[in-house]
């Protein structure tokens, strides 16, 4: 089993993603997008960074790269893909999941551990958590605020596509709790299947035991099933 962990150019937290997964005994290896997905792949990461500076828009450049197109296929074959901050950009913007991920209602950067609710606990990304539980994951990102048409965010929620909702400590996606204006306090969507996950916080970070909390290491569980 190999997981494949896509660097594009300005990507900067595939090591940690590769750190990560070695930590819970999963193989990985970071591979650059123009060398194209291996034959063998049992699931793909596309991590956080800055690809390609954000020009044009988040993740925009990256999701045109032609290795997307094989990620793309590989999702349809049931290969499990997670996307994570400027992953789930790149993500949404090369159709993996809908909406977009745009500027924090801030304005500026933003790097702080939130509390993030489960929605469901019945995918592979998720299946190590109770529904509703509460989790802490580190976010950084100046582009974290999920959008998407108010008719089509509705027809997600009632599909059960809603990952994780940022909140507060008993639960509650309150405007204080949602770090970056997302609609509906979104910070993890599902795509046409239960294997392709986004989500603008970091469970790489909240993985190994010595840099802090390890509520992360559910997530990236789901790459092994």
């Amino acid at each position: 089993m190999t997981v494949s962990i896509v660097r594009f150019g300005g990507s900067n937290c595939d090591r940690d993603a590769e750190r990560a997964l070695a930590h819970l005994g999963i193989d990985a290896e970071i591979v650059w997008h123009e060398d194209g997905l291996p034959a063998d792949v049992t699931g793909v990461v596309l991590p956080g960074g800055f690809s390609y500076g954000d020009y044009l828009r988040a993740g925009a450049m990256a999701a045109r790269s032609p290795i997307m197109t094989e990620v793309r296929e590989a999702a349809a074959d049931g290969v499990p893909v997670l996307g994570v901050c400027n992953g789930a950009q790149v993500g949404c913007e090369s159709g993996l999941t809908e909406g977009a991920f745009t500027t924090n209602e801030s304005a500026r950067f933003q790097c702080e551990h939130v509390s993030l609710r489960v929605e469901r606990a019945d995918t592979p990304w998720t299946a190590a958590y109770e529904e509703g539980e509460i989790i802490e994951i580190p976010i950084a990102h100046g582009e974290g605020r999920y959008e998407i048409a108010d008719d089509r965010l509705a027809e997600l929620e009632d599909e059960g596509r809603i990952l994780f909702r940022y909140c507060d400590e008993n639960g509650d996606p309150t405007p204080e709790a949602n770090p970056n204006g997302s609609k509906h306090a979104v910070a993890g969507i599902l795509g046409d299947r239960d294997s392709v996950a986004v989500l603008m916080p970091h469970p790489e970070r909240a993985t190994l035991p010595d840099v802090g909390p390890t509520d992360g290491q559910g997530i990236l569980r789901g790459l092994e099933r």
